[in-house]
């Protein structure tokens, strides 16, 4: 349409040429974008540092020892040869969470367990205390800050949940995975397995109480 013909159109029309004109850039941007990704091709950067172990909680029960951690997440996601102010991504996240540490006591074999005839002394053979699954809080966990690129902010206008934190909140729940690796936390719990069982069992009689861990 000629910028004369235009001119001589009513208002509602001229409304409607002009949101006409904006959603075209719009999905032509959104279009760029997808071709961008594929010829370029993008990277992702963990730039997360390491996490803190923010206290432990002891558990007199199979769940021995459970571990609270903190971790800050920086995510960034560019596109090679172009600008991150044009098509890209870096979130600064912070995750917090929990790991419980258990002793699988519902794997102990008859012959793990011998008992004297006087009933004044057993001992206990256990399987080694395992990690369960890193558990994120997100009532806890937040972002303190997110950049987009302008590709990156169109592309937000047509999505269901532009503040997506799924992969920086996955990213937390595996650093906290790996610092509970790194806390001793398990050993704790077979401490704390030990000392439950020697109390139960010396409460019913038992003088002498030797637990163990092993395959």
């Amino acid at each position: 349409m000629r910028p004369r013909a235009v001119a001589l159109l009513p208002r509602w029309a001229k409304a409607v040429v002009v949101v006409a004109v904006v959603l075209v850039l719009l999905f032509t941007g959104l279009s760029l974008m997808h071709r961008l990704d594929g010829v370029f091709g993008t990277e992702t950067h963990d730039r997360s540092g390491p996490a803190l172990l923010k206290s432990v909680r002891d558990l007199s029960r199979y769940d021995a020892a459970s571990g609270n951690f903190q971790v800050v997440v920086d995510l960034e996601k560019d596109t090679k040869y172009l600008p991150d102010a044009i098509r890209g991504t870096r979130t600064l996240y912070v995750g917090a969470g929990s790991v419980d540490a258990y002793v699988d006591l519902g794997k102990v074999d008859p012959g793990d367990v011998r008992v004297n005839k006087d009933r004044t002394s057993a001992v206990l053979h256990l399987p080694h205390a395992k990690l369960d699954k890193p558990a994120l809080d997100t009532d806890r966990s937040y972002a303190v800050s997110k950049q987009r690129g302008l590709l990156d902010r169109l592309g937000d206008l047509f999505s269901d949940n532009p503040n997506d934190e799924r992969a920086v909140r996955k990213l937390a729940a595996k650093h906290i995975g790996e610092a509970a690796k790194d806390s001793g936390l398990t050993d704790r719990a077979e401490r704390n397995t030990t000392a439950m069982l020697q109390g139960l069992l010396r409460s019913l009689g038992f003088d002498k109480v030797q637990v163990s861990y092993g395959a």
